[in-house]
């Protein structure tokens, strides 16, 4: 017995060995094949942008050409599914963004977006929400706007991106704080509710800055203020939520890198490397803060599955301050 024993823990620690040595020799060799960014939304979208230009940075350092494949779907589930079921190599990664800790609260998920993902790192902050109205009606303030809002119940709508999306989210906070009744009309992302918002299919809308400040800018719509702490260096002149009397309206996104949970730790810090240098390099810089988003400083699997965590007792709040149930 004790010799069965002894030979069936030989045979294990041999079959240890052989899976260390694979793992490793694998990330020495690593990449050595084209690699797959999925982006869980559609083509030109927040997350989209940020990932294509990544995708062309790392791949110049890797030696690697990295495919970019856009798969839309379930406020960003069927792209984040697809990523999780694939191999732990390091060939496929997921270009996540805000949507992977907000989902938690309003949807069944069928994995958490830290435990379940080897976190890379954070690719952009921001941007922020910003709130427009349609450039025809009066208002020029969210004290305007939320006057009319409670003198006329259910008169005012506002486009959004869709249900448990950071616009629809936007509104329903609004709603809860200034006890309006603005109706919430989906789209199918914040360029289309932007456009409605033109037309004036919908009076406002929470979209995101690359879609508003060119439409202001053409008087086609009025920015009465962003969803961010401070205001925008660079578009200064319009006023945070929190200085019209709504403070702790926070809405900015943020799009980071992850891969599957078991990938080898050494392809991910070569992942983390080369990530850090590609939102580092002056070219990367001059493609994304005009679109108004800010790069990391101190960014490792660590510092951003610290961030995810904080994002998610956040959005727990606003799940409830909204009349949500948290899922987890």
């Amino acid at each position: 017995m004790t010799t069965r024993l002894h030979n069936a823990v030989s045979v294990f620690s041999a079959f240890l060995l052989s899976v260390v040595f694979v793992a490793l020799a694998s990330a020495q060799t690593y990449p050595n094949r084209p690699i797959t960014f999925v982006v869980p939304f559609a083509a030109g979208g927040l997350s989209d942008v940020p990932g294509r230009v990544l995708a062309a940075e790392m791949q110049e350092r890797l030696g690697q050409s990295i495919v970019v494949e856009n798969r839309p779907g379930a406020s960003g589930l069927t792209g984040a599914t697809t990523v999780l079921r694939s191999e732990p190599d390091g060939y496929t990664l997921l270009v996540n963004a805000l949507a992977d800790v907000q989902n938690l609260h309003y949807l069944s998920v069928p994995y958490d977006p830290i435990k379940d993902f080897a976190l890379i790192g954070m690719v952009v902050d921001g941007p922020p929400l910003v709130l427009i109205v349609n450039a025809n009606l009066p208002y020029r303030s969210v004290a305007d706007l939320v006057a009319d809002a409670k003198a006329n119940p259910t008169k005012i709508s506002f486009g959004t991106s869709g249900p448990a999306t950071s616009p629809a989210i936007s509104v329903s906070q609004l709603n809860a704080l200034a006890k309006t009744s603005i109706v919430e009309v989906p789209y199918r992302g914040s360029g289309p509710a932007a456009a409605a918002v033109v037309t004036g299919e919908v009076q406002g809308a929470f979209v995101f800055y690359s879609n508003a400040r060119p439409l202001h800018e053409e008087g086609r719509v009025r920015a009465l203020a962003v969803a961010s702490p401070q205001r925008m260096e660079n578009w200064a002149q319009i006023p945070t939520m929190a200085e019209q009397g709504y403070p702790g309206f926070d809405h900015r996104g943020f799009v980071g890198l992850a891969a599957p949970g078991k990938t080898p730790p050494a392809i991910v810090a070569l992942l983390n490397k080369h990530l850090n240098d590609s939102i580092n390099s002056v070219s990367f810089r001059q493609r994304i803060e005009p679109l108004g988003m800010t790069i990391p400083t101190k960014n490792t699997p660590e510092t951003f599955a610290a961030f995810m965590r904080r994002e998610l007792a956040k959005q727990a709040e606003l799940a409830r301050l909204t009349g949500h149930s948290p899922q987890r």
